[in-house]
């Protein structure tokens, strides 16, 4: 049989008190309603012995606060959103909150979902990597005064606060590197997403390519969880256009997939083909030769995401105001992207 849990009304019972004292003194709030330090000492005893545990949600409502963080990315998981969480828990434990993470697997109707479960715990701030799909219920959060930061991408459509990268001038850069080092040929292989950042950086791969009157060969594979769902699209893309010589990826999931691939076909890196993927990964510096990156400021953008988060929520309504930070990638440059031949005669 599941034993009752202990309420303030069964305190206050058991003690012949009111439930409103019992309330002040677990609140902390004893001295301020000059509540004599004897009662204090009884009741707080008694709740030990009992063992009493007060109902977060209950005190969320009576509080208007839950002290909890709502933190939503697509994968828990992955390597940067992972490190991303890392740091936005610390700072967020350090101010006096916790956070609940759940993973949105980019999917419109989990996401929903998850923003409703949020809402019914009363978390008092929310920071969203969103799917495209749940512009309206952002904009339902923000319309209800409630702290929300959006973070790797955003939606134009919507007055927010973000965090995001210069993602077309991370893939520009990084293209425009490979053009430099001889490379004609260069594919881009990525996601296929109508998300912001996924969209930018298409934009600077393309741009860096029409600048130089180069063609673009562009591979588009369906975001999937199974890593094979993943690697057999490529594999296909990569037996037909056999006379490539370099490859950027556009993330660092798509990244691993791919170096899977070329290892499978007997391609040599950077021998046979050249390679960079965006978003750096401690197992790239594993590899031999090690993968040039375009490595995230991950720190930085956590920092910003729950700094502007603790100023929402430490700020009245009315007085909040709409942020939005773009911060610098940094192409970190390895051996897989390397030369070993004169530019002149390089493929």
């Amino acid at each position: 049989m599941i034993k009752k849990r202990l309420s303030i009304v069964d305190i206050a019972n058991k003690l012949s008190i009111s439930k409103t004292t019992v309330s002040f003194i677990l609140n902390g709030r004893a001295k301020e309603k000059r509540i004599s330090e004897e009662l204090v000492e009884r009741v707080l005893k008694f709740v030990e012995e009992v063992g009493y545990k007060p109902n977060s949600l209950a005190k969320s409502l009576r509080t208007g606060k839950s002290n909890i963080i709502g933190l939503m990315v697509e994968n828990i998981s992955d390597h940067f959103f992972a490190n991303i969480a890392r740091y936005i828990e610390d700072r967020a434990y350090k101010n006096g909150y916790k956070i609940i993470y759940c993973s949105t697997d980019n999917d419109a109707a989990k996401t929903k979902d998850l923003i409703a479960m949020f809402r019914d715990r009363h978390v008092d701030g929310y920071i969203i990597a969103p799917p495209v799909g749940v512009e309206s219920d952002i904009a339902e959060l923000i319309k209800d005064e409630l702290p929300v930061v959006l973070f790797d991408r955003y939606f134009p459509s919507i007055e927010s606060s973000y965090v995001v990268i210069d993602n077309m001038n991370s893939t520009y850069n990084a293209t425009q590197y490979l053009i430099d080092q001889g490379y004609k040929k260069i594919a881009f292989i990525t996601f296929q997403s109508h998300q912001t950042q996924m969209q930018a950086r298409m934009d600077g791969y393309e741009r860096a390519l029409k600048e130089n009157n180069l063609t673009p060969y562009i591979k588009e594979v369906i975001f999937n969880q199974d890593a094979q769902d993943i690697i057999e699209p490529i594999t296909e893309f990569l037996e037909k256009n056999k006379d490539l010589d370099a490859i950027l990826f556009g993330t660092n999931r798509i990244g691993v997939c791919g170096l899977k691939v070329l290892h499978n076909l007997g391609l040599k890196v950077p021998d046979d083909i050249a390679v960079i993927s965006f978003d750096d990964y401690d197992v790239f510096e594993l590899y031999t030769p090690s993968i040039t990156a375009i490595a995230q400021p991950i720190e930085e953008i956590a920092d910003n995401v729950i700094t502007i988060l603790l100023n929402k929520m430490n700020t009245t309504a009315p007085n909040r105001k709409s942020q939005q930070i773009t911060l610098h990638t940094e192409l970190k440059l390895r051996g897989s992207s390397s030369v070993h031949k004169p530019l002149s005669v390089a493929k």
